[in-house]
């Protein structure tokens, strides 16, 4: 009987954590503002004079947005790209956003 209760607890706490709703970000808490280059290849063949920017925001259960790296350059009309940043805004889960800035010519 034991056995099954702590399979049952397992099984919940594992459920409960799956659903979390949190943007992937360098540290974990309840509200967030956090900058990070999650993608940390440069080149420095090619200038930073444009900016590009995309985002994907949630609210709760439901997200939305392209936070993709092509619509960031599309968005700045970067060609070639000298380097990739991410901004990251958790309140709780309960409204996240994630947001990609490339920066290039």
């Amino acid at each position: 009987m034991r056995v099954l209760v702590c399979v049952a607890v397992l099984l919940s706490l594992l459920a409960v954590t799956g659903c979390g709703v949190f943007a992937p970000a360098p540290v974990m808490a309840p509200i967030a503002v956090e900058k990070g280059p999650y993608i940390t290849a440069v080149d420095n063949a090619v200038g930073s004079t444009k900016v590009g920017r995309s985002k994907a925001e949630g609210i709760l259960i439901v997200g939305f947005g392209d936070a993709s790296i092509a619509t960031a350059a599309a968005n700045g009309k970067i060609t070639k790209i000298h380097h990739i940043d991410t901004e990251v805004l958790n309140v709780i889960g309960v409204y996240s956003r994630y947001e990609t800035v490339v920066y290039g010519e």
